[in-house]
């Protein structure tokens, strides 16, 4: 028998040295003993896990680690995060992720100030884009309220249209930049202009809530990938907050389990994810534990925020499941999906330092676990769909 493994992703947690953490980066500069102890029993290297000539996203990154290849099976966002929410649309659909975000104006000279708009509360969200569909009535398009910030729209019959080649980029990459790009990407369209311009004025007109546009965005078909238990041999679950996360699982026929408390930002429910990891492990071969705390970090420009994140996944996920793991004979990988430098508040093509440890053979590793360190060790896998094959081979060695 292979054994068991987790898989902790801590989304955007590499990252570049800045100034005001003298010349480290934020994962430099937590304590993380717990990270550290593993990292000296451990292979540690980089993988690349944005393809060439594709986009840094978490949705390709993701893909990636999950052992599929981007450029076969990636359609968009919003097809990913449809899954999560068991979407059934027609092949002839085109589904969007849906931003409420926030702005200077809705102007080509307005600015994108907050890619989440305040963390939207959930409820107000769901109560807006009731009101914003019946407004609109248009019959081709459908509203799907998520979590916070985070929402859907589904263009009936919109993949034989204009909008399919829409070119708007993702709010998150724009986060100080003017949006006049976008809004003419939105003007090729009648449709999703009338939609974009008619929730900015809705908004206005919103007490209390900082979101004051909506942002379409990530179109694509339906998303299918294999089986992973058919590919892998793996029974496998996903555990994160955000629906990209649930939405590649679910595609993938891995189970979704929900920790109540999960929020997918600082206040995350660590100490409940680590425990449904453990859980699931009890009687599973692989659980793929998502953190998407140092990303919002990232994106929000806050390096004391983006350390303390770290810091918590150190102690109460990986202090928490330590000495379990090593009871248990359970291999581990940590990793970042991708970069979110700080300075740049968005994603980057960089390699990922990685962390693999199998406590049946452990291995001579470095004293911490860091980019620095991962670089410097020679371990280098060229494209992020090599990840996991690689440990599943180190596994098999060890037999």
């Amino acid at each position: 028998m292979r054994g068991k493994l987790l898989f902790l992703i801590a989304d955007g947690m590499g990252d570049h040295p800045l100034a005001e953490l003298n010349g480290r980066t934020p994962l430099q500069a937590a304590r993380t003993p717990n990270m550290d102890h593993l990292a000296a029993k451990s292979r540690v290297g980089r993988c690349q896990t944005i393809p060439q000539g594709q986009p840094p996203g978490s949705d390709i990154a993701n893909m990636s680690l999950l052992g599929f290849e981007p450029k076969i099976h990636h359609t968009g966002r919003g097809p990913i995060e449809a899954a999560a929410q068991g979407l059934d649309p027609a092949e002839e659909d085109l589904i969007y992720r849906l931003n409420l975000c926030s702005v200077s104006s809705f102007t080509p000279e307005g600015v994108m100030q907050d890619h989440s708009g305040g963390h939207v509360d959930t409820e107000r969200a769901r109560d807006f884009l009731d009101r914003l569909g019946r407004d609109l009535a248009e019959e081709s398009l459908l509203l799907f309220p998520g979590f916070q910030y985070r929402h859907l729209l589904l263009q009936r019959g919109g993949r034989a249209k204009p909008e399919a080649d829409l070119s708007v980029r993702p709010p998150h990459d724009i986060l100080g930049r003017e949006l006049g790009p976008d809004l003419e990407e939105y003007g090729k369209s009648p449709v999703l202009s009338r939609l974009v311009h008619r929730a900015a004025q809705m908004l206005q007109e919103e007490d209390g809530m900082e979101a004051n546009a909506v942002w379409p965005w990530g179109q694509g078909p339906p998303l299918k990938l294999p089986s992973f238990r058919e590919t892998f041999g793996l029974s496998g679950a996903v555990i994160s907050a955000v629906d990209l996360i649930k939405g590649l699982g679910r595609s993938a026929g891995l189970e979704l389990i929900a920790v109540p408390g999960a929020t997918g930002g600082l206040d995350t429910d660590y100490l409940g994810k680590a425990e449904a990891a453990r859980n699931f492990l009890q009687s599973k071969d692989f659980a793929y534990l998502h953190l998407e705390g140092p990303d919002e970090c990232s994106h929000a420009g806050s390096a004391k925020d983006k350390v303390r994140c770290i810091e918590l996944c150190d102690e109460l996920i990986v202090g928490q499941l330590l000495q379990w793991m090593q009871d248990k004979g359970i291999c581990c990988m940590i990793a970042c999906d991708h970069l979110t430098p700080i300075q740049m508040r968005t994603h980057a093509k960089d390699p990922v330092p990685f962390l693999f440890h199998d406590p049946r053979a452990p291995v001579s590793g470095p004293k911490c676990f860091s980019e620095a360190e991962a670089e410097s060790s020679g371990i280098f896998l060229e494209q992020g769909t090599q990840l996991l094959p690689w440990i599943l081979k180190q596994m098999d060695h060890s037999l």
